[in-house]
């Protein structure tokens, strides 16, 4: 039990001091500084990238996205009030611009894409395949299935994508996701719950060949 009380407390000061940092972070950009600019891209660039990435499956337009999330973030920091932490607004105005950007995908472009250029596309996602804990992802060890991860991924339901990247991937905790997709903890739970299961059932798809290969979606907790 002292242990359990020890870690909870220093958990509480890490997140004290994350969010003191946050505060003097956001103080800074809103009086100009240059050097607040370049700590505020170094700390969220690849996240953002990452996050991005994997709810669109285009590195050109994730870079995309990238560009303009920072673009709102430099312009709407002075309406940041600090209801939740700077990360969750941030990765929140991601998830908007990615929507933003599939819908004008769908809009306005045929994605025709050669099977060279599929398979070059594929590794290149693999190579930054985060570590994703207790789920489908750990049993995705070399990335010719890491390759499979992400073509599965691409095609389940973008609700419940976005809420297994944030969980799986990008680590977020439920309360941290439901403040970045603005919905009851109840509903991240059921998101998290079907995008795994929707995930597991894709893999098996492809790797029926593979049957070693046994995928459990963890249960929320």
């Amino acid at each position: 039990m002292a242990t359990s009380i020890l870690d909870l407390n220093s958990h509480k000061t890490a997140e004290a001091a994350t969010d003191s940092e946050d505060l003097a972070l956001v103080r800074a950009l809103r009086e100009g500084s240059e050097r607040a600019y370049e700590s505020l891209l170094l700390r969220f660039q690849q996240p953002v990238y990452n996050l991005a990435l994997r709810l669109l499956n285009d590195p050109s337009d994730a870079s995309d996205v990238v560009q303009e999330v920072f673009l709102k973030v430099f312009r709407n920091v002075m309406h940041f009030r600090g209801q939740s932490s700077l990360k969750t607004w941030i990765f929140r105005i991601t998830i908007n611009e990615a929507h933003n950007q599939r819908r004008w995908f769908f809009r306005h472009r045929n994605r025709e894409v050669g099977i060279e250029e599929e398979q070059d596309d594929c590794r290149s996602r693999a190579e930054v395949l985060a570590d994703a804990g207790q789920s489908p992802f750990d049993y995705v060890f070399d990335q010719e299935k890491q390759a499979l991860i992400e073509a599965a991924l691409a095609r389940i339901n973008p609700t419940f994508r976005a809420a297994v990247v944030l969980r799986d991937i990008t680590d977020l905790s439920y309360e941290e996701i439901a403040e970045v997709l603005q919905v009851s903890l109840g509903t991240v739970k059921s998101r998290i719950l079907r995008g795994r299961e929707a995930l597991r059932l894709e893999l098996e798809k492809r790797l029926q060949s593979q049957p070693a290969l046994r995928l459990m979606p963890k249960t929320a907790e």
